[in-house]
């Protein structure tokens, strides 16, 4: 009988046996492997994606290092989309028995990498297709599991020991072209180290990426800068997108990358330094942030992911602690939570970005202050959308108005409109000029019923109204574009005396700091703030103020105005110059204008506004008899005038 021991000896022989025989099969038979693997990728990249794929040569080196020559990769009738001389890597056997792919180290040589679209033809097109199985509570992505099987698969793709020269990777969409040329690139003892060449149409510069780089143990800690003087210029996006951008340098600092039951926990650092970009839809000038950083810790779950409210977001001397969240467990939801803390006034001031608050340079303030928003998105119940915004202040006071002085609204001042980049004529406000109403001497159904058009809360908010905001919000996510603002009399006012009518985030972002000031420290009363706004208002072609416009359409002080006269001056303040298209072709107001009339007296009886008597004349037609009357003749004469703009605007109190 056989011992146990002796079992044991025959079965490791056997074992072992086998083993020195597959080795030895496979060293036979890898080169063959080899060409059968690369022949089936090749049919593959035919028959699914009509790309050719070769390789002149393929072989293996040593224990475990493969090397290919001159491989290509060729869309049908389209540009080739890679062509790489050599490529040397070694991989390690363990993780392929364990179903996973690695590199220990990887060599490559005179490379070029392109994505070209010439008209509509894109030699990449093929490998955008989309699967059209839509997505059910059964197939739900499991957020965490999917992201650490994409990152543990990419590090493991990253060697340990790299070597890149002259590998260039060119963008061209129909003649706007970036060439980004990576000379050397190294990663030896967990030491990363590159020289970059980049070149476009408009400019030429060389780059350096350098840094800590360990793609095992799933840290980084890399900066890249430019080699020459200057700052790093964005490729591209100048041309195709009309963005300008640059920055001194940026870094990235990965420091934990976990995996702990259905939660995946990502925690670095990034950085930038002299952020400069410029666009239209942005700001008119070039828009400069000095320092930002972003301390992150990003939380994946099997139906979530969130920046954690740990996370710390700082731009010059303002921090804040972000939190947002995108969960799939019931409902789509999306969860914003900003949290500043108790910060100086000047601190923020001083750290506004220059370009993006021009109006506000030069501003000085005392006190402190601190603010909290609360936002909540439910994409399938978005009527219950949340948006609270709360700031508390302390001693908040300002002390020096920069350009945007608020205090002129006290006194008398020349305004000038500024209408598609043209400065108007100049406006006195003030009792010097004869057209200029005071608030008392305004009839008074035409104050309620702009109030009522305009803005129905003025005297009893702050300058915003949150309902508004949250409805604003709604339609615009709904339209997935600016489709609705939540403009109030004070915003109207600001944007009118101190800023200019440029559809940009700058300017919208200073219309709400301007708005809060002039109302939260008592500038000016709200009589004043719409005594202003009556007298700068555009009320038609090359007509600003209501003592212009009485006279305009009616030939009467504002005083005098009757009922219909100022219903109708109420509902042309949208669009004033194109007031003629209200009429027919009897110079009589077209239904619509008359069905908005009625809706807004009954608006105004409903809130107390008006009561019947006021409305005994309403059933007389309105009678145009200033200079505007000629401007409608002018109307009915052009046959050739498409009425499409007589169609009434959107019509909501």
């Amino acid at each position: 009988m056989k011992t146990r021991k002796q079992k044991t000896i025959i079965l490791l022989s056997v074992l072992t046996a086998i083993f020195l025989v597959l080795s030895i099969a496979f060293f036979a038979f890898r080169n063959f492997l080899l060409q059968q693997a690369i022949t089936k990728v090749s049919t593959k990249m035919e028959q699914e994606y009509s790309s050719r794929l070769s390789v002149r040569k393929a072989t293996f080196e040593g224990l475990s290092g493969v090397k290919l020559i001159e491989i290509t990769l060729v869309p049908e009738h389209a540009d080739t989309l890679f062509s790489i001389k050599k490529i040397k890597t070694s991989v390690s056997f363990w993780h392929l028995f364990l179903g996973e792919v690695q590199l220990g180290s990887l060599e490559i040589q005179n490379g070029l990498v392109q994505l070209v679209q010439k008209g509509k033809v894109k030699n990449f097109a093929a490998f955008l297709k989309k699967e059209n199985k839509e997505p059910t509570n059964k197939d739900k992505r499991d957020y965490a599991a999917f992201a650490y099987r994409i990152i543990s698969n990419a590090l493991n793709l990253v060697p340990t020991d790299m070597r890149i020269e002259n590998l260039t990777f060119k963008l061209d969409d129909n003649a706007k072209k970036a060439i980004i040329s990576i000379k050397k690139l190294i990663i030896f003892d967990e030491q990363l180290e590159t020289s970059i060449n980049v070149q476009t149409n408009t400019f030429s510069q060389r780059w350096k990426i350098k840094g800590f780089a360990d793609p095992r143990n799933q840290k980084a800690d890399i900066r890249l800068f430019n080699i020459d003087t200057g700052a790093i210029k964005i490729p591209y996006f100048d041309e195709r997108y009309n963005l300008k951008s640059s920055f001194d340098s940026i870094r990235l600092k990965i420091e934990n990358i976990d995996k702990s039951g259905d939660e995946l926990h990502i925690d670095g650092l990034t950085s930038i330094t002299n952020l400069r970009f410029n666009h239209p839809k942005i700001a008119s000038k070039d828009v400069l942030i000095k320092n930002a950083q972003f301390d992150f810790r990003l939380l994946l779950g099997s139906d979530f992911i969130s920046i954690d409210s740990s996370s710390t977001a700082q731009f010059n001397a303002v921090k804040f602690h972000p939190y947002v969240t995108y969960d799939t467990e019931s409902d789509t939801i999306y969860k914003l939570k900003v949290n500043i803390p108790k910060m100086k006034a000047q601190d923020f001031i001083s750290s506004l970005p220059n370009g993006l608050f021009t109006h506000f340079q030069g501003m000085e303030a005392e006190g402190t202050f601190d603010y909290k928003l609360d936002f909540k998105f439910n994409k399938n119940k978005p009527n219950q959308l949340v948006f609270d915004s709360n700031l508390k202040k302390e001693n908040l006071k300002i002390t020096k108005y920069g350009e945007a002085n608020l205090n002129k609204l006290k006194g008398e001042f020349i305004y000038r409109a500024i209408i598609n980049d043209v400065l108007q004529r100049p406006v006195l406000v003030g009792t010097a000029n004869p057209n200029y109403t005071a608030i008392d001497q305004i009839s008074p159904y035409l104050k309620k019923c702009v109030l009522t058009t305009e803005d129905p809360s003025f005297f009893s908010h702050h300058g915003f109204i949150n309902e508004a905001f949250k409805q604003s919000i709604v339609k615009n996510i709904k339209t997935k574009k600016f489709s609705r603002g939540a403009s109030t009399i004070s915003m109207q006012l600001v944007k009118n005396v101190f800023l200019t009518r440029e559809k940009t985030v700058s300017r919208k972002l200073e219309e709400i700091l301007l708005v809060y000031i002039l109302e939260n420290n008592r500038i000016v009363s709200k009589e004043r703030m719409l005594e202003v706004y009556f007298n700068i208002i555009e009320w038609g072609p090359n007509v600003y103020g209501i003592g212009e416009a009485s006279c305009f359409y009616f030939q009467k002080s504002p005083s005098e105005l009757t009922l219909n006269e100022c219903l109708y001056l109420a509902r042309i303040i949208p669009s004033p110059r194109k007031f003629m298209y209200q009429f027919n072709d009897q110079g009589e107001l077209r239904d619509f204008a008359i069905k908005q009339e009625s809706f807004l007296t009954n608006i105004m009886i409903r809130r107390g506004l008006l009561n019947i008597d006021d409305t005994i004349y309403k059933s007389q037609p309105i009678n145009i008899t200033g200079a505007a009357k000629s401007l409608i003749r002018l109307r009915v004469q052009d046959s050739t005038t498409v009425d499409s703009l007589a169609m009434p605007p959107e019509f909501e109190f």
